[in-house]
């Protein structure tokens, strides 16, 4: 799916909804905020976010335990949840989305390259999916901000109505 289809689904279904959605994101750096925007009408749905590319930032900003971020990295699915809670709580969204992964070119803490995941918090729970990407930066951080997106439209069709 092209990330602009993607884009447009996860704001209709939120308007659709008349519910909220905020970001906390590492390696997309911002372009899951970027592209949400771009499409006429968010500005009734998009509370916000946060980009938390340190791990310190991740802890203090979004609200990862620190014991977690210790214990796993930064690049796990248990703390894309915890990022993901973090941007609904912290931002008083209906909806959290999160990204956290490894772009490149190198591998990180272990972690290799391709290694992301991407996870959506909502009223009735968490999601998280992991992806195994190919390609460049640019490919790893457009395929995960498509991904992201298309886990919270499939979590918005999947929820109960919204009280």
């Amino acid at each position: 799916m092209d990330i602009s289809v993607a884009a447009a689904a996860a704001v209709h279904a939120l308007v659709d909804r008349g519910q909220t959605v905020a970001t906390v994101e590492s390696l997309t750096g911002g372009l899951v905020a970027a592209t949400i925007v771009e499409i006429p009408g968010v500005s009734a749905v998009y509370r916000g976010g946060l980009v938390v590319y340190s791990t310190e930032l991740k802890a203090r900003l979004a609200g990862v335990p620190e014991g977690l971020l210790a214990e796993r990295g930064p690049v796990d699915g248990d703390v894309a949840a915890a990022l993901a809670e973090g941007a609904r709580e912290r931002c008083g969204a209906d909806w959290g989305v999160a990204t956290t992964g490894v772009a490149g070119p190198e591998p990180q803490d272990g972690k290799p390259v391709g290694l992301v995941f991407v996870a959506v918090a909502g009223p009735s729970g968490t999601r998280v999916r992991e992806l195994k990407l190919d390609g460049n930066r640019a490919a790893i951080r457009t395929e995960s901000v498509t991904a992201v997106l298309q886990l919270l439209t499939d979590s918005l069709r999947s929820a109960p109505p919204a009280a």
